[in-house]
């Protein structure tokens, strides 16, 4: 492998879905951890856009003493749905699912008519 100078990583364990039992080097942040999320674009064999693989980190195992994480492992995220955006405290909470605009919350429309 080559050298890669002042960038670290770790050799980090996947498990489940197609990755399984592998363990690749990934990349270090600057605060010495591996990102939350491992994305692993698969090209498709007819040309068409790539399927993307989602692992989430997970701790490895804990210490005995303080509970800190004793590395890290990643696991395989099914579903593949992001993190979405990040939740600053003075954002608007998400809209559910089953309300629509111009519906009152938990109500039919007809609910508020006379």
């Amino acid at each position: 492998m080559a050298d890669t100078g002042a960038v670290k990583s770790e050799d980090t364990p996947f498990e489940g879905g197609p990755m399984d039992g592998r363990v690749l080097p990934v990349l270090l942040g600057p605060t010495g951890q591996p990102p939350r999320t491992y994305r692993i674009p698969v090209p498709d064999a007819a040309g068409g856009r790539p399927t993307v693989l989602v692992y989430r980190r997970v701790p490895r195992g804990h210490s005995k003493r303080l509970g800190l994480p004793r590395g890290w492992k990643y696991e395989f995220d099914p579903e593949g749905k992001s993190a979405g955006r990040l939740k600053w405290p003075w954002s608007r909470p998400e809209p559910k699912p089953d309300t629509q605009p111009g519906q009152p919350p938990g109500g039919k429309p007809g609910d508020t008519d006379g």
